[in-house]
């Protein structure tokens, strides 16, 4: 091996946020070799191309081996419904599911902009693997010409039980290459979502609508690599905290969706040395709280909605309110009112503590001593204190109810408070063995994105009848692992982090829902 590559140890994390676009460089042992905080811009690549300058002030660039991008900018193109494209939907189950059309429950604004032709045709299969219909692969070529003429960019494919029997939803695409080329791009449900076909199928078309977006984004940063002479594999964190290669995020950005909170999480359970805790994120807008079992995020159990759409990804169990740093403070006629709008990033210039003329939570921080290093004490001097003790005493509440909400047990456990707002959070909260501050926390989202580990899970229906159980979930830990190997992490340190099994006791041959995750660093 050359000294060269002995001597490339350093990785590059970067994470944007709503409010501020963070990065840091870690070195092989794990220590923050420098960190940097800038102003998210409108257009994100340009935030992320000066975090980078500042980041690599006086560092060697060809030490550098990897960089990591955490990002909101796909939800928030859902959320604002901007940049998506136009998606063909292929539902493989009829005669099955005719009742009610893709994206029938869609609100309609998203619904109008995003589904362009569809069409149920006959095909899928049942849990246990039995074909449903066959599959009509005429029907297909008609939905083909059909997303020509409705000028669609992309297609979706999902099939009944398909995460079980993906032979069906394979074959469509074959013949819808053929149709279209194979420059056009289809999605597949079973590379996507899990079992519940209504939900599966909604994450598949926002995957399909959110390609060009994606694209843009992952080409920015890869292009902003290489204005630096950085020379290294980049990598996009997803919702459940772990790394996917960027050539692999721009075929799947849903499930880089939920990437920015629980790169919060993982990079305070990193930057802290705790396994198992709560987590408050708080930012310039708003506050995240989430749970961390095992050093990796609790994966919420309930179907997750994106921007009204209902889907069944992997996605972190968080509550989120608007409650951060910039968060507006009003006392018109006594009656105190607390957000849930915020000055976001201009706090650094709106907030009475740096000569603006907006109260905000940051201002009653620094009144009540909890904040400091930023802003001066003397220019909240006139700030009344029974409205600095009732606002704080609210943020003492909302903090409360959040870490409450988000255990499971009666046992206290600790609480990590991350983010550049974290100064809100108090010292004692009930409930809660300690308050943690660990260093280094205001950027836990891009370290959270620096120290990643790449992944891969399983979600299939196993009849326990006709394999032994442990047979069953042996082959399910295998492919887990496999799906790990292949998103880049190294054979030899793969772990198994979660086996879930579900009895599914309305269906006959002692069928079981078997969800495996394995987890490793990179290679």
């Amino acid at each position: 091996m050359s000294s060269a590559a002995n001597h490339q140890d350093l990785r590059v994390g970067v994470d944007v946020g709503g409010t501020n676009t963070d990065a840091v460089v870690i070195d092989a042992a794990g220590e923050v070799l420098a960190a940097v905080k800038v102003v998210t811009t409108p257009e994100p690549i340009d935030g992320i191309r000066a975090a980078l300058d500042e980041v690599l002030v006086g560092l060697d660039h060809a030490r550098v081996s990897k960089a990591m991008l955490g990002t909101t900018h796909s939800a928030n193109a859902i959320i604002q419904r901007r940049g998506l494209d136009r998606v063909a939907v292929l539902r493989l189950a009829a005669p099955s599911s005719l009742g009610l059309r893709p994206g029938a429950a869609w609100p309609d604004d998203i619904h109008a902009e995003v589904v362009g032709a569809t069409s149920i045709i006959g095909g899928g299969h049942e849990y246990n693997g039995r074909e449903i219909a066959a599959l009509d692969t005429e029907a297909v070529r008609r939905l083909a010409a059909e997303a020509i003429r409705a000028e669609c960019r992309s297609v979706a494919v999902a099939g009944a039980f398909s995460p079980a029997t993906s032979e069906h939803e394979l074959r469509a695409r074959d013949v819808l290459v053929e149709e279209l080329g194979a420059d056009f791009p289809v999605s597949l449900s079973h590379e996507i979502g899990s079992l519940g076909l209504l939900e599966r199928e909604n994450a598949t078309i926002l995957n399909a609508a959110l390609l060009s977006v994606a694209t843009s984004v992952i080409s920015g940063f890869q292009e902003a690599l290489a204005e630096r002479r950085l020379d290294v594999d980049a990598y996009l964190t997803q919702n459940d905290g772990t790394l996917m290669m960027a050539g692999e995020a721009s075929r799947y950005p849903v499930l880089t969706l939920g990437s920015g909170p629980t790169n919060s999480m993982r990079g305070a359970c990193a930057l802290a040395a705790v396994n198992d805790a709560i987590v408050i994120d708080v930012g310039g807008t708003s506050a995240d709280a989430g749970i961390l079992v095992g050093g990796f995020p609790r994966q919420s159990s309930a179907a997750v909605e994106v921007g009204g759409v209902r889907t069944n990804f992997r996605m972190p169990d968080l509550i989120s309110m608007g409650l951060g740093g910039g968060t507006i403070v009003r006392n018109g006629s006594g009656d105190l009112r607390i957000g849930p709008d915020s000055v976001g990033y201009a706090v650094a210039t709106e907030a009475i503590c740096v000569g603006g003329g907006v109260l905000t939570l940051s201002d009653v921080s620094l009144a009540a001593g909890r904040m400091t290093g930023f802003g001066d004490p003397a220019m909240v001097k006139g700030v009344e204190g029974g409205l600095v003790r009732s606002a704080i005493g609210w943020v003492d509440e909302q903090i409360s109810i959040m870490s409450d909400r988000m255990k499971s047990t009666r046992a206290a456990l600790p609480l990590l408070a991350v983010g550049g707002g974290a100064h809100l959070i108090p010292d004692v909260i009930p409930g809660v063995s300690e308050v943690i501050r660990p260093r280094h926390q205001s950027v836990a989202n891009a370290y959270g994105a620096g120290i990643a580990e790449a992944s891969g899970s399983v979600d299939r229906v196993y009849s326990y009848d006709s394999s032994s159980r442990e047979e069953c979930l042996d082959d399910a830990r295998e492919l887990a692992a496999n799906a790990a190997v292949r998103a880049g992490a190294d054979p030899d340190r793969v772990r198994i982090t979660t086996v879930t099994e579900v009895p599914m006791t309305y269906v006959p041959g002692q069928g079981c829902r078997v969800m495996v995750k394995a987890a490793g660093p990179l290679a």
